[in-house]
């Protein structure tokens, strides 16, 4: 088992999760020592947990409406739905994961952390469409942009947005991408970069944000207004 030492939260952990942070560390904990067995995570990823994973999905919370719902396509180990679902308890999130080894995690993590908002599905995003309906989707690491929209955006509700994380290759992916985008529905998409001083480098985000006919939704349109607490007590 990887030593508590491993997983400890980084001093700014504490001001990006309040008083989620000890949730959060159960979660790290949990990726450190079964995610790793079962093949979930690399070893080598668990000294950078923190950084690279946890607080990078953390920050897309920003671009997240009140109360939406949520569809975390690919999810894997948990990556961003978790995370999220831990920060945000206003959000209802749906963890769609194909493989059942990853989906029995999810459904250990979901239970032994508590969240009552999230739920585990195993299935892919494709078969999903017409069953589940979202006003936004999340996914890293899933796929590329083209291939990502064909999943994601017919479980869109007009104006839900794809949150798509991605590295630095990012805009050249979305303009190679973009013709495609638009023949899978009415879209319009830009990177975004989330948690400017919460996070080192900040967080690159694909959004890519359906629109209908005659409807020039922007994609800050549906962007939450910053708030109080939730019902946890931690900061909005």
């Amino acid at each position: 088992m990887t030593s508590g030492a491993d997983t400890a939260p980084p001093e700014r952990a504490s001001a990006l999760f309040g008083g989620a942070l000890p949730v959060v560390t159960r979660y790290a904990e949990l990726l450190a020592d079964a995610g790793v067995e079962r093949g979930l995570i690399g070893p080598r990823e668990v000294p950078r947990l923190w950084e690279r994973h946890l607080m990078n999905c953390a920050v897309v919370e920003e671009v997240i409406p009140q109360g939406a719902e949520v569809i975390d396509i690919g999810s894997g180990a948990g990556l961003p739905g978790v995370v999220l679902g831990i920060l945000r308890p206003d959000l209802r999130i749906v963890l769609l994961e194909p493989l059942l080894r990853r989906t029995v995690f999810l459904r250990e993590c979901v239970e032994l952390l508590g969240l009552e908002n999230v739920t585990v599905r195993r299935g892919r995003a494709e078969e999903a469409k017409g069953e589940l309906q979202a006003d936004v989707v999340t996914a890293r690491a899933v796929a590329p942009l083209a291939r990502l929209g064909g999943w994601a955006l017919p479980l869109l509700r007009p104006g839900g947005s794809l949150l798509a994380l991605k590295g630095e290759q990012a805009e050249a992916e979305l303009e190679e991408s973009r013709a495609e985008l638009m023949k899978q529905r009415p879209c319009v998409a830009d990177v975004i970069r989330v948690g400017s001083g919460k996070v080192d480098p900040a967080t690159t985000v694909v959004r890519v944000t359906v629109t209908s006919k005659g409807d020039q939704v922007t994609p800050s349109r549906r962007q939450r207004a910053p708030g109080g607490r939730n019902k946890r007590g931690r900061k909005r």
